[in-house]
This record gives C-alpha cells, structure tokens and sequence, in this order.
C-alpha cells in the first residue's frame, strides 16, 4: 500500500511515540503542579514542548497525506481525524499564546493544557483505530490473495469446498 512505501511513514512512526513519551511526562508535570502548585515552570515547558512536536508531526502528517493520498489535509480517509486534529491544534495554540501574552495565572493555563491534552488523546485514538483497521484490511486482501494463488495451484475452483 502506498501508505507503507512514503518515506514520510516512517517519520510519523518515530515522531508519534516521541509526542506520546513527552505528553506522559509533560503530563505529570502538570498534574504535579496542579496538586501541589510546585514546578510552574517545568510543566509549562514541557507543553511547549509537547506543542512542538505536535507541530511537526501535523507537518509532517499533511506533508505525507499529500504524498499518499494527493491532498495536503482533509483527504476523505482521514476527513474526521484532521478535522479533530484543528481542534488539538487550535487548543495547544491557545495555549502557546495565554502563556506568551501572559493571560490567566499558571493554573488557568495548565487547565487550558489539560483541555489540549485531552483532545489529543482523542485524536490519537482515532488515528490508531484507523491504523489498526487498516492493518487488518491489508492483512485481510493478504489472506485472500494467498487464498486465490493456492487455488490458482491447485486447480480449485472459487467457493469449492
């Protein structure tokens, strides 16, 4: 499939799991300081960072749905995940900007954070669900290929038993 032979597939593949690792930490930087009021500072930066690789990653992604479904963003098999994907974007944006225009006390912000994290966490289900499905498509037309050269072979006629 012409997902798997993008180059652009294989920088998704690194930079998900990267985002995912530092939305863990960066999400019990904020938990932490919710709870306790201590280390405003590394749980903002790590929101920024987290937001940075979010930004790469849309990118990359539209950088790669160009590559292999010829649309830089809205492509119809994943219309409701970019669209999701403006959302987390918009909300991590928000944020980026309530901390540089120093709008709202750190506990406001990190609850603007926590607002953007679940977003994402919603959108990264979708995309998983879609990768799983797709998996198993191509996993599925294998099996039935491999099914129709061994019949080939074999001199079975399709639906015999």
């Amino acid at each position: 499939m012409r997902r798997d032979h993008s180059g652009w597939t294989l920088v998704q593949g690194i930079l998900a799991p990267v985002q995912f690792a530092v939305f863990l930490v960066s999400l019990g930087l904020v938990l932490r300081f919710l709870l306790t009021g201590e280390g405003l500072a590394a749980a903002t930066w790590s929101v920024v960072a987290k937001t940075c690789l979010l930004y790469a990653i849309m990118v990359t992604g539209s950088i790669w749905e160009k590559e292999v479904f010829g649309r830089w963003l809205f492509a119809p098999a994943f219309f409701w995940e970019d669209v999701f994907s403006m959302v987390v974007l918009a909300l991590h944006t928000a944020y980026l900007w309530v901390v540089l225009a120093g709008i709202g006390d750190g506990r406001a912000q990190m609850m603007l954070a926590l607002a953007a994290y679940a977003a994402y966490v919603f959108n990264a289900a979708q995309f998983l669900m879609k990768l799983r499905a797709a998996r198993r498509d191509e996993a599925l037309q294998a099996a039935r290929r491999d099914e129709a050269r061994w019949r080939d072979g074999h001199g079975v006629a399709p639906g015999a038993a």
